[in-house]
């Protein structure tokens, strides 16, 4: 019998009479067998493209974008329903798609037999698709813990009995076995070329390595906090034991990628003298970008878009003159910025001794001498778009020293008479309580917003990629690792790799290096890439920075720095034009802290959210699939 994979839209043909044997048999246009796909390369690549399409990702720039405010790093002005809320789902970030497995299964069991592809061509595209099951698997295992680890496609007999089928669930250290192997066995079929983004390749193997390993390290040696996330057949928790073991497999992963072994990565330095600019060059150079490893890539061409430059561009300068603003950065994020000078920690001045508001000239002044990452990952007050003129319209309205009044609008950019003049009272991007699109947290997203005129429009957009590995993570794991391991020193020097290129001149000695640290470097270099809730939940901290409990303003601008700092609610930091006339402080600017109106509760991750829930038809089909505890 002829196996057929279909290629294009079926097209269904109607005959009242056809007599035609020839006709009836000749083989279909519209599909192929499996020796037309499998012994031609071009046909084949189509297909592993295809598998590459369906990479599983949380937190990308192409999904809901209210996806990254389910932590509070940020604000969702399209969605508040996070916002009012306080339970996280149990079900919330599940997986269970061995549909997928299935295909990809059936995929290595043909190309195995593929004997008129040359042997490293079809090597290759073997160790590709055995890199995207690893990946598949790594997405399940973080998600929901060990699952069933299903190599080979499983056919059902039709004997009315299914049992031979099931499979039950792997022990969580089992999966991250398999995907730390995977990636050893598939390295010599890839090539190392840094200039390959898009397609797996030597230092995307080391990559996954890398980050595998620290993860199933992490939960070894951290879950001693959380000791009833565990099952007693091993599904779920993994050994203190294993966590050494774990976290030497990453370093050694990240310093071989590191070392240039595996291709020419290395950190983006492109613009030494604006760091700023730099950094957020980062994300949307395309040109010969050594940090990018794995990408997610867009062609306008081939009509492959991506919507978040459209969703959130400032609404001031929206081109479409609709869309924007989406995602606004909290001031829970925005303050843990440290200032350069010292190394500290400070939440912004906005009262002096004697509790009167601090006038500042211009609005950005109140942001000067912190990091360089946040000019390039939050749009400040102020800062500019595209342009050294085009400034972001972020103010709340005006202020009246005098008496304290405010004075502000419910719409964008309303001009009132005031003391008999005309003037604008309050800015284009808000911030305006429950006004969606505009800056509620006076703050707006920067990371990976795209300045080509066009990139805005509906009928446009960007293209923009999506870098799903990049070096600044592997310096980050490596520095990880070497502390988790007790060389400080070597933990240290990989961290002032990073804040070099932030704009640090001081350097963090082996003393320095703290757990702490640790979080808040990752926390501030990897924002809005989709590593929040993953770090959160290996290192077991989740439920104690997601505890549920009220914040207030005070304790928002305490123990900034501290890995378990709480975050249940988002806060924003509003910049108001002083209004007094005749007074050298006209038109100057004060800042509060505000928390917006649609933050009508306070999260709470409960222990049961460590690992998603396996959902009641699935474990009905497989009674030998466990439930995930406390659930």
């Amino acid at each position: 019998m002829k196996k057929y994979i279909l290629i294009a839209a079926t097209v269904i043909v109607t005959c009242t009479s056809c007599n035609d044997d020839e006709f009836l048999n000749r083989d279909p246009r519209n599909i192929l067998i499996d020796n037309q796909v499998f012994n031609d390369p071009a046909i084949v690549l189509s297909v592993v493209a295809d598998l590459y399409a369906r990479y599983p990702e949380y937190q990308q720039i192409n999904g809901n974008v209210h996806d990254h405010a389910n932590f509070n790093e940020a604000f969702s002005s399209q969605d508040y329903g996070r916002h009012g809320n306080q339970d996280f789902g149990y079900g919330d970030w599940g997986w269970w798609n061995y549909g997928f497995v299935r295909e990809l299964n059936l995929f290595l069991e043909k190309i195995a037999i593929a004997n008129q592809l040359d042997e490293g061509v079809r090597s290759r595209f073997e160790a590709e698709v055995k890199w995207l099951r690893a990946s598949v698997y790594f997405d399940a295992v973080k998600r929901v813990g060990g699952v069933p680890l299903i190599l080979q496609t499983l056919e059902y007999d039709f004997s009315g009995d299914p049992s031979y089928l099931r499979v039950s669930r792997a022990k969580e250290h089992e999966i991250y076995d398999f995907i730390l192997q995977e990636m050893d066995a598939i390295l010599p079929a890839l090539p190392a070329n840094a200039e390959i983004k898009d397609r797996a390749t030597k230092g995307l193997a080391i990559a996954l390595k890398s980050r595998a390993a620290l993860y199933a390290g992490s939960i070894a040696k951290h879950g001693v906090r959380t000791p009833e996330v565990s099952l007693p057949g091993g599904e779920v928790g993994i050994p203190a034991s294993m966590a050494n073991g774990y976290y030497t497999t990453s370093l050694e992963a990240s310093l071989q990628l590191l070392s240039g072994e595996m291709g020419n990565y290395h950190l983006y330095m492109k613009n030494p003298d604006s760091l700023s600019a730099n950094f957020a060059s980062l994300f949307i150079d395309k040109n010969q970008n050594p940090e990018a490893i794995f990408v997610n890539d867009f062609r306008l061409r081939s009509g492959k878009i991506n919507h978040w430059t459209l969703e959130n561009q400032p609404r001031s300068m929206s081109e479409d003159g609709v869309n924007g603003g989406r995602v606004n950065p909290s001031l829970n994020f925005v303050q843990s910025f440290e200032l350069l000078g010292n190394n500290s920690f400070s939440p912004f001045p906005i009262r002096d001794a004697s509790g009167n508001f601090i006038v500042y000239d211009d609005q950005l002044d109140i942001f000067r001498g912190r990091d360089a990452r946040l000019y390039a990952t939050v749009m400040l007050p102020g800062s500019t778009y595209r342009g050294s003129n085009d400034k972001v319209d972020i103010w709340a309205g005006l202020f009246r020293p005098q008496n304290g009044e405010i004075i502000s609008a419910d719409q964008p950019g309303v001009v009132q008479t005031v003391d008999g003049t005309d003037k604008q009272v309050v800015g284009f991007d808000g911030p305006i309580n429950g006004f969606n699109f505009t800056a509620q947290t006076g703050f707006l997203i920067r990371k990976y917003i795209d300045p080509t005129p066009g990139a805005g429009q509906i009928g446009t957009q960007s293209d923009v990629w999506y870098i799903r590995f990049r070096i600044g993570e592997i310096v980050l794991n490596a520095a990880e690792a070497a502390f988790e391991l007790g060389d400080l020193g070597l933990a240290a020097q990989h961290l002032n790799e990073i804040r070099q290129r932030a704009g640090f001149t001081t350097d963090l000695s082996a003393g320095d290096i703290t757990f702490d640290r640790i979080v808040h470097e990752r926390r501030m270099e990897l924002a809005f890439e989709g590593h929040e809730l993953w770090d959160m939940k290996r290192w077991r901290i989740a439920h104690l920075i997601l505890d549920g409990q009220n914040m207030d303003a005070n304790s928002l601008v305490q123990n900034i720095g501290v890995a378990t700092k709480r975050k249940t609610q988002v806060y924003g930091l509003w910049p108001y034009k002083i209004h007094s006339p005749g007074s050298p402080d006209h038109n100057k600017w004060i800042y509060n802290i505000v928390q917006p109106n649609r933050v009508t509760n306070s999260d709470r991750f409960r222990i049961g959210n460590y690992y998603s829930f396996i959902n009641d038809e699935i474990r009905n089909r497989n009674p030998l699939i466990v439930i995930n505890p406390n659930q």
